[in-house]
């Protein structure tokens, strides 16, 4: 039987992994690795001088007092001795598009996952203030795609951002990251400053043919962007060699 690892960043009790749970039954083994609270917005952040406790909640599903890449990096090492053949990070609560992609700990999970050769989503539901939230219906969207993609096969470094709609699904985008900048607002020194976004960026000079993230929910659309490990900009890598023996000292 196939095995898939769960983990999130809202913590061991959030709704939309308790759904997701739900929904994957019988489909694969279910391991369930998630932060003992909630870690949004820690990006790929590791716990590196301090020990990290651990507890079996039951069989299946444990706690670790840490980040979503920690649970990750904890239940490859110490609890497959075969890697799963997929690692969930979600279902979310609100979506994580554009510039979210570098603050979310749910894509960091799912990041984290690739970085060891096996394949990833990280999987987010959109909301509105005050609405309730289409997990369920989202998760049955995420039962079909993961029940398509074993079936398939992935490879090892892939990781997809999955972000789900706030209204009905309407289809589904292959997509791009968006653009969006989120800035502070301090009313006072001693408030923690809140944070608002600015309206996300159309484009900037990305291929045509893709849509953005941001569009595609928007329009009621799932959408799927490919992540990759290499970060490298390699458009500026090849000026910056055309241009070396201008802008670079001699040895």
């Amino acid at each position: 039987m196939k095995s898939i690892l769960l983990t999130n960043d809202d913590g061991i009790d959030a709704e939309g992994l308790r759904v997701l749970e739900e929904a994957l039954q019988g489909l694969a083994h279910i391991t369930v690795v998630a932060p003992d609270r909630e870690r949004s917005a820690v990006s790929h952040g590791l716990t590196l001088r301090s020990p990290l406790d651990f507890r079996e909640i039951k069989p299946d599903r444990y706690t670790l007092a840490g980040t979503p890449a920690d649970c990750v990096i904890f239940a490859l090492g110490r609890l497959y001795v075969q890697m799963p053949d997929l690692v969930i990070s979600g279902i979310n609560h609100g979506a994580n598009l554009g510039d979210d992609i570098m603050y979310s700990g749910t894509v960091a999970g799912a990041r984290e996952a690739a970085c060891h050769g096996v394949p990833a989503l990280a999987v987010s539901q959109a909301y509105q203030d005050g609405k309730p939230i289409r997990f369920k219906e989202g998760a049955a969207f995420v039962r079909r795609l993961v029940a398509a993609l074993l079936a398939d096969g992935l490879h090892g470094e892939i990781c997809l951002n999955v972000n789900l709609p706030i209204r009905r699904i309407k289809g589904v985008k292959i997509t791009r990251q968006g653009y969006s900048e989120h800035v502070p607002h301090f009313n006072s020194p001693e408030r923690r400053p809140e944070y608002g976004e600015i309206p996300p960026n159309p484009g900037r000079g990305q291929p045509a043919e893709l849509i953005s993230d941001h569009q595609a929910i928007l329009d009621r659309y799932v959408s799927i962007t490919p992540l990759q490990r290499d970060q490298t900009d390699y458009h500026s890598a090849r000026s910056l060699i055309r241009e070396a023996a201008r802008i670079l000292p001699p040895d």
